[in-house]
């Protein structure tokens, strides 16, 4: 397993006698110092389950698959913290691991599960967006944040492109869409995966991260997942009241630009950082951020104000 930073672990050497006579221990062989450091600490007590999952007190539903995992939103915050490294103090649903696969593996990978409140999101704008034009704006966007970004610490970051052009449903309210993005000189680029169901009065948010490379799989779980994940009825986009429901500042391509990843509590306070070959969940997210803000300023009519 590769050695992670936040998992390093600290030898010291401690010479201890008995006796003034006695001979000092011997050393212990380099081979067994090795496996002391790479050494990482026990995975956090973790309960999945499968089958049918409510999320949020009855907001929506998942039937998961024998293929899928779901960690209640305890274990989730285990597992971004304790094991992935990301910062204390996410507040999500949960999220979806693939079963058999131990979350601290180089090559696992997880669905991270959010609601965003801020309102009915309504999809008049759907089909005239021009998702090339809105890719180049938002291209533009990350470039420009970078000399902010690098001089901070982080590497830079750059938006490569669609790696699922944006498919929304009207009929199911569903969107998804995936991007490509390169991280510093980082020779394997990074996938961020997304999910939108559109609600009453909210957005259900799915992410996951990967490598590129396991674009296939990673798609074919994703799709999987749309399928078997709903709200429940009161909270459905057909519940939705005009006359007394409240209405987002965003459209579609509010939602693909990353509206709501700007507003939603679970990126607030989260880094964008590179783990010894594996990319933390929201690698590929939080980094983008900062620059949909101007993107949001130039006047589009992807939505209002945050």
């Amino acid at each position: 397993m590769q050695r992670r930073w936040w998992m390093s672990v600290v030898m010291s050497l401690v010479a201890v006698t008995t006796w003034a006579q006695a001979p000092a221990p011997e050393a212990a062989p380099a081979a067994e110092q090795e496996a002391a450091e790479d050494a990482a600490p026990p995975l956090p007590e973790l309960h999945p389950r499968k089958g049918e999952v409510l999320l949020g007190d009855g907001l929506a539903k998942m039937n998961v698959p024998e293929n899928f995992e779901y960690l209640s939103p305890e274990d989730a915050q285990k597992v971004l913290v304790e094991v992935w490294g990301n910062p204390p103090g996410t507040k999500t649903l949960g999220m979806l691991v693939p079963a058999g696969v131990p979350v601290d593996a180089d090559d696992g990978w997880g669905v991270v599960i959010e609601y965003s409140d801020d309102g009915h999101v309504e999809d008049e704008d759907a089909a005239d967006i021009d998702y090339a034009d809105l890719l180049k704006d938002m291209k533009e966007g990350t470039e420009e944040e970078n000399a902010e970004r690098t001089k901070a610490g982080y590497p830079a970051v750059h938006l490569v492109g669609w790696a699922a052009t944006p498919h929304y449903d009207q009929a199911s309210r569903k969107l998804y869409w995936a991007q490509e993005l390169a991280f510093g000189e980082s020779p394997e680029h990074t996938l961020n995966y997304k999910i939108r169901l559109l609600g009453k009065e909210g957005v259900l948010v799915l992410n996951a991260v990967s490598g590129m490379s396991a674009l296939p799989q990673v798609e074919k779980d994703m799709k999987q997942v749309l399928a078997f994940t709903d709200f429940q009825p009161g909270h459905r986009y057909a519940d939705f009241n005009p006359s007394t429901g409240r209405v987002a500042t965003y459209g579609i391509a509010g939602l693909v630009a990353g509206k709501v990843a700007a507003k939603a509590g679970l990126f607030k306070g989260l880094i964008a950082v590179l783990l010894a070959g594996k990319k933390a969940i929201f690698a590929g997210i939080a980094v983008l951020v900062a620059a949909l803000g101007k993107l949001f300023k130039r006047g589009g009519n992807e939505g209002g104000t945050p």
